[in-house]
């Protein structure tokens, strides 16, 4: 069994942070893999490192000297590198790495040495092999991954070890060019790894100790979530929780392989649990409700005609969001009308460009826009079984004063979406927590 460890940059901040992950890792034998974000920030006043790394490219390409920034960059390494007692050559491979810095260097090469160094270090204080991501994480020419090379790749390096580190966050393309994934790309080289070693599990370390039910800016200490499956991570994460991004678990969910959020500081805590299925023990339990997510400034466009043809109607004013280049986030149908819901932002001022040319295109009797709306969705994947449910909710934020201007329900009915009025968002939040959650 091959358990694949990924730690955040604030588990690799700092000497004492390695310490951490080296205890980590020697108390379980199976985490044969480690991913490794680069070091992050220790405090507040802090600098990110990739955000340092950003900076030396952009002196670079203006033919400013970036030298007192590797030179800061350098310095961190070799703090660790000491505390530590360890041996790596930092200064030997800065220079190197500054001998052949141009304004021509391309900048995912310069970014990914963050994670690059800090692997160096990290498998050296693990003693366990240092597998560059360049030589293991392989992208098509047009920037998706080749998976099967990739599983390939770490699936023979893991064989012929004890142990792996590997970076996060870059791999390298057909023509052996370094290149980055988006921010937070860690989190998919930790599922690449996890995927290509069929990992009985897939641990994403942090600063947190897994996902929690709310917003702890908006629920004065919220409680944490123990399970959920892939299914819900997507509603709450498409609501706007801060939780992982879809494409950083699509490898571990493809291949069912569970995902456990840990806290690095806190290594007892059991964290969150992420599977494709629940527990059938948990789904007979009374909490139905696993999770609330929800974000502002959305706008609903209600169209009506009498006896229209709503769903040629309803198709031409899709087509023509299509033309604003403008999602559709929900849709209500009634008999002669129907409303979309889209983030403000999706039209701005062409909302009454749009407007007009609906009004030209479909005829319709009237055309009516409610903006400052927020959406607040309440996920839970035993709703479905629970009679009432919608009720509850409408009576809660009643009972509060709380208006409900929209609804939309999944036809999964994994998740029950509100919208309130935008000064009303924290308010229905709370609410709806105290009253299904708290």
């Amino acid at each position: 069994m091959i358990k694949v460890a990924k730690f955040g940059g604030s588990s690799v901040a700092g000497a004492s942070q390695f310490q951490k992950v080296k205890a980590i890792v020697q108390s379980d034998s199976n985490r044969r893999v480690v991913v490794a974000s680069a070091a992050g920030k220790r405090d507040s006043e802090d600098h990110k490192l990739t955000d340092l790394l950003y900076l030396c490219h952009a002196h670079l390409t203006y033919g400013v000297s970036c030298d007192e920034i590797l030179r800061a960059i350098q310095e961190r390494f070799a703090e660790i590198r000491s505390q530590l007692g360890l041996r790596y050559d930092v200064e030997g491979e800065f220079a190197a790495l500054r001998a052949s810095l141009t304004r021509d260097t391309p900048v995912d090469f310069l970014v990914s040495r963050g994670e690059y160094f800090t692997s160096r270090l990290l498998a050296e204080y693990l003693d366990y092999t240092f597998l560059d991501a360049a030589d293991c994480v392989f992208f098509r020419m047009d920037g998706r991954f080749d998976l099967e090379k990739t599983y390939q790749a770490i699936g023979a390096a893991v064989q012929n070890s004890r142990g792996l580190v590997i970076p996060g966050f870059y791999g390298s393309l057909p023509t052996g060019r370094v290149k980055v994934m988006t921010r937070g790309g860690s989190d998919i080289s930790g599922a690449l790894a996890a995927a290509a070693v069929d990992a009985a599990v897939y641990e994403n370390w942090t600063d947190v100790s897994g996902i929690l039910m709310a917003d702890p800016k908006i629920v004065e200490n919220p409680s944490p979530i123990r399970r959920i499956t892939y299914g819900e991570l997507r509603e709450l994460a498409f609501m706007g929780a801060s939780v992982l991004h879809e494409e950083s678990v699509q490898p571990v969910k493809d291949k069912g392989i569970p995902l456990n959020i840990r806290n690095t500081n806190q290594p007892d805590d059991p964290g969150t649990i992420i599977t494709n299925q629940p527990d059938p023990q948990e789904t007979r339990s009374d909490r139905f409700l696993t999770g609330i997510a929800g974000r502002r400034n959305f706008t609903i466009l209600t169209v009506r005609r009498h006896n229209m043809n709503a769903s040629a109607m309803l198709r031409q004013t899709l087509e023509l969001f299509e033309q604003y280049r403008a999602t559709v986030e929900h849709i209500t149908l009634g008999l002669d009308s129907f409303a979309l819901v889209t983030a403000s932002t999706a039209l701005g001022d062409r909302l009454f460009d749009l407007v007009a040319e609906l009004q030209k295109t479909l005829s319709p009797d009237d055309v009516q826009i409610q903006d400052s709306l927020a959406l607040v969705a309440v996920v839970g994947r035993k709703m479905a079984y629970r009679a009432g449910t919608s009720g509850k909710i409408f009576q809660a934020l009643g009972d509060a004063g709380i208006s409900v201007r929209t609804i939309a329900q999944a036809a999964d009915e994994i998740s029950i979406i509100v919208g309130v009025d935008n000064n009303n968002f924290e308010a229905a939040v709370r609410v709806l927590y105290d009253g299904f959650a708290g």
